[in-house]
């Protein structure tokens, strides 16, 4: 083996480059059955961000089934999910760019069956009536928000009639297997679907009416979740009434958890249709549960109440389907790029079903993540995943310590995960060390560690990033002179604070992060416009908390070098979010600079603009932490660049 080459941290040259990251396709995502076969969606990075769907069956070669002129991509709730629906030889999809539902037929174009004006998602087939029922989102009055309903699409294009009303969201409708019951989820503001709904169910009466309507549960601090039907007609769902999100079962006169542990068995409805379990059969139960950031496959007997896990290589498991006695689910490990994968729960036998197209890298160049925990403010524990700097071919000077990149996930209810994420790769490979953390307020803890973050967003995520990045400092694992922070949207808004109230780190990069949020609070779309009431505070009344937790109004304080990513199509965190404290920070002589995209959202998902943002940021930490690059890199306009200098003797 030849001898490794010494060349200082951040300038190791990698193979995953720009052209490796952008060829490389998103996840699948959006698992499900028809009863015959699989469906899921593939995002195509080439393709503009476009959404396809695939299906595959035993025998069968995996194929494209929507038209390349179609994005299969619903707007409800801004963030989706439940965008089409499979029920024997017809497809219902919604269509990204006029927000329709249409019904593909074998080789037929498809054809739209909903008006404009209406957003669908998460529909299911009510065969006895010919009609899909969904969430629908009405986006036909002026000056309001939304009314969101629980509504019919009729199969043959004619009139949708709304059958529940009257709450401020709806999700999840389920019909029982004999198409006489239907459940649902429901809450109201300022509640998020991971503070409290409720679950109630209804008959369907011969005319397509519900009648006799029934809270099953759930309530104003109870999250219940996921709803769904056993083979024999028993209602499962999931809910966190024990601390953390468990199975349950109604049998029409009790409710009981299947098998109660202290693991989480769901995440957090930010989509529709997420499914974390499903029936092998009856008395069998196949669900993916996390524990200490990692995720595992059990089949829960209910009648014992035993889960029996079921080892497997994959660390991050989602959308667990059932089907012929197999087990299906999208997977992926350290090493893994994310899968559809096939496991026969006799053998514990798994198949690899469909695998995007991933550049191939070896494993001497990626770097597999510990799961650590360290101690914050208070005493208390946080937890993230730490990156070491791996790259066969390099190593560093003797005493020189790297660079390290804290990310603050999205959400900020959500989860940072474990699997092969080329996005990291392409630092670690480079020389730069990875604090991925999941900050107090994180899924996958438990409720109580998720609602450390209330009334405290902009404290405790800032605390845990800042308090993890000095524990690995004081460890020696890296340089604390050298310490940076990035994140996209709610982790911009992480990363923008951290640099506004702490001092520890000396770079940021914020992806259309929240700068404002005052401004967030009073623009921003319905399904968040009160998500910021239990992070922050109630809006007006706490109109000072929020300019305090500002980072925009502490714009003063921040003397670290920033760079901006913005959509500027995005209408979760508008451009001027960006725009307005760029401006600020130009004015006051830091070095500050900004990409702004055309045609993106939130969330990048061109090839060419990943291509730009990795590209642009590698340089601007080359030019603020003072190391050459290997490669050429199209430079980045850097206002006050002469600060640089002065920066990096912090």
């Amino acid at each position: 083996m030849p001898a490794k080459k010494i060349r200082p941290y951040g300038t190791w040259i990698s193979p995953i480059t720009d052209s490796v990251l952008t060829s490389s396709a998103g996840v699948p995502t959006e698992l499900t059955t028809d009863g015959h076969n699989l469906y899921w969606l593939q995002s195509q990075p080439e393709n503009g961000g476009r959404y396809a769907l695939y299906t595959w069956k035993i025998g069968s070669e995996v194929r494209e089934v929507v038209p390349s002129e179609f994005n299969v991509r619903t707007r409800v709730h801004e963030y989706g999910g439940g965008s089409y629906f499979a029920s024997e030889s017809i497809i219902y999809f919604s269509n990204f760019k006029d927000q329709l539902v249409y019904a593909l037929n074998g080789k037929i174009e498809p054809v739209p069956i909903t008006r404009e004006g209406f957003r669908y998602a998460d529909y299911v087939m009510d065969k006895t009536r010919n009609r899909l029922i969904g969430v629908r989102e009405d986006h036909t009055g002026k000056g309001r928000l939304p009314q969101n309903t629980i509504a019919t699409i009729a199969c043959d294009g004619g009139t949708s009639e709304v059958l529940l009303s009257g709450n401020d969201f709806y999700a999840s409708p389920r019909i029982d297997p004999s198409g006489s019951k239907i459940a649902w989820v429901t809450w109201n503001f300022p509640n998020m679907p991971w503070d409290g709904t409720e679950l109630w169910t209804a008959k369907l009466e011969s005319d397509g009416s519900f009648s006799d309507p029934k809270l099953i549960a759930g309530g104003k601090s109870k999250s219940v979740i996921m709803p769904s039907w056993s083979p024999k007609g028993v209602l499962h769902f999931v809910s966190d009434a024990t601390g953390f999100w468990n199975i349950y079962r109604y049998d029409g006169k009790k409710i009981e958890s299947l098998c109660p542990l202290d693991v989480d068995m769901g995440v957090p409805h930010w989509v529709f249709r997420i499914s974390t379990y499903d029936f092998l059969s009856e008395d069998s139960v196949a669900c993916a549960y996390t524990t200490k950031g990692i995720w595992h496959l059990g089949i829960i007997n209910p009648t014992r109440k035993k889960l029996k896990k079921i080892p497997t290589r994959f660390t991050d498991i989602g959308y667990v389907r059932a089907l012929d006695g197999k087990i299906y689910f999208v997977g992926g490990s350290p090493t893994q790029a994310v899968s559809v994968v096939q496991l026969d729960p006799r053998s514990g036998n798994t198949r690899v079903v469909y695998t995007p197209k991933v550049a191939r890298v070896g494993e001497g160049y990626l770097s597999v993540p510990r799961h650590i925990a360290f101690t914050t403010t208070g005493g208390k524990r946080a937890f993230a995943f730490y990156y070491e700097p791996k790259n066969k071919d390099f190593t560093a000077p003797k005493g020189e310590k790297p660079p390290l990149i804290v990310i603050s996930h999205g959400g900020p209810t959500g989860q940072t995960r474990s699997s092969l994420n080329l996005g990291i790769q392409a630092w670690t490979s480079r020389g730069f060390a990875v604090l991925d953390v999941n900050y107090g307020g994180s899924t996958g803890y438990g409720r109580n560690y998720r609602e450390r973050l209330r009334g405290k967003w902009g404290i405790v995520d800032v605390e845990d990033c800042s308090n993890g990045a000095l524990a690995l400092a004081k460890r020696g694992l890296v340089d604390r002179k050298r310490l940076a922070i990035r994140g996209g949207s709610a982790g911009g808004y992480t990363t923008l604070c951290a640099l506004a109230f702490k001092k520890t780190f000396g770079a940021g990069a914020s992806y259309f992060g929240v700068s404002d949020a005052e401004a967030l609070a009073k623009h921003t779309h319905k399904f968040e416009s009160r998500y910021l009431d239990k992070l922050i505070a109630p809006y007006p009344e706490g109109k000072e908390v929020y300019r305090k937790r500002s980072a925009l109004y502490s714009a003063d304080k921040i003397t670290s070098p920033v760079i901006f990513f913005q959509g500027l199509e995005d209408v979760i965190v508008p451009p001027s979010q960006a725009e307005t404290m760029v401006e600020s920070l130009r004015k006051r002589g830091v070095p500050v600079a900004y990409l702004p995209f055309e045609g993106e959202q939130h969330g990048f998902r061109r090839a060419e603009t990943i291509k730009r943002a990795f590209e642009a940021e590698l340089y601007f930490y080359s030019r603020v932490f003072g190391f050459d690059l290997p490669e050429s890199i199209e430079p980045v306009e850097i206002w006050n660049s002469s600060s640089l200098a002065s920066s990096r003797s912090l």
